[in-house]
């Protein structure tokens, strides 16, 4: 199964009303994009589904022993700053960012970008589609983001003001300055 993508061109959802049909509707994943287009996606199978929690499980290791921020799995959402309303697999922002955002913003989809995000490829993603999604958290102020294709063994690293870079078959990956310190293991993921 594939994302469906329904034009709301004419129905102009507020951001509670997207809230509320999220809720609502909790056996589905939904995104919205920079056109106020929804995006229903399918579950993840169970394989891509125990590899990203294994990677937010390293992340969320790591954020403990460093308590630099506040890690976040794929049910969490956010509206970016171009009023598309996103969920990385796994994502990241720093302490002094979240601790600005209200206690009430932060029972819905906060509107921030985070700081580091992932896309795992599941064998419904479409490639262009996550590159371009990749390329919207960098354009909305995410610093580091890596998308993952277990599949071909490929990473595909997203800097601001760089180009894409690819790893081919990498053992880890470094959380660079953004996440200091931080090493994901790939083993596992692949």
């Amino acid at each position: 199964m594939t994302n469906l993508t329904l034009n709301l061109e004419t129905v102009n959802l507020t951001d509670e009303q997207y809230y509320q049909l999220c809720i609502k509707n909790k056996n589905l994943r939904f995104e919205r994009n920079t056109n106020g287009d929804l995006v229903i996606m399918p579950p993840a199978d169970d394989e891509t589904s125990n590899r990203n929690a294994g990677l937010t499980a390293q992340l969320w290791l790591w954020n403990e022993d460093n308590e630099l921020g506040v890690v976040f799995d794929s049910s969490g959402g956010f509206t970016l700053p171009n009023g598309a309303e996103r969920s990385p697999d796994t994502s990241w922002i720093p302490l002094e960012k979240w601790e600005k955002i209200s206690p009430e913003e932060r029972e819905k989809f906060s509107n921030i970008c985070p700081d580091f995000v992932v896309e795992l490829m599941s064998p419904s993603d479409s490639l262009k589609a996550t590159q371009a999604k990749m390329q919207e958290y960098v354009d909305n102020g995410a610093k580091l983001g890596w998308l993952i294709n277990r599949k071909k063994r490929r990473v595909e690293i997203y800097r601001q003001d760089k180009e894409v870079e690819v790893l081919e078959n990498p053992s880890t990956l470094s959380g660079e300055n953004i996440l200091p310190g931080f090493v994901l293991k790939l083993a596992k993921i692949w």
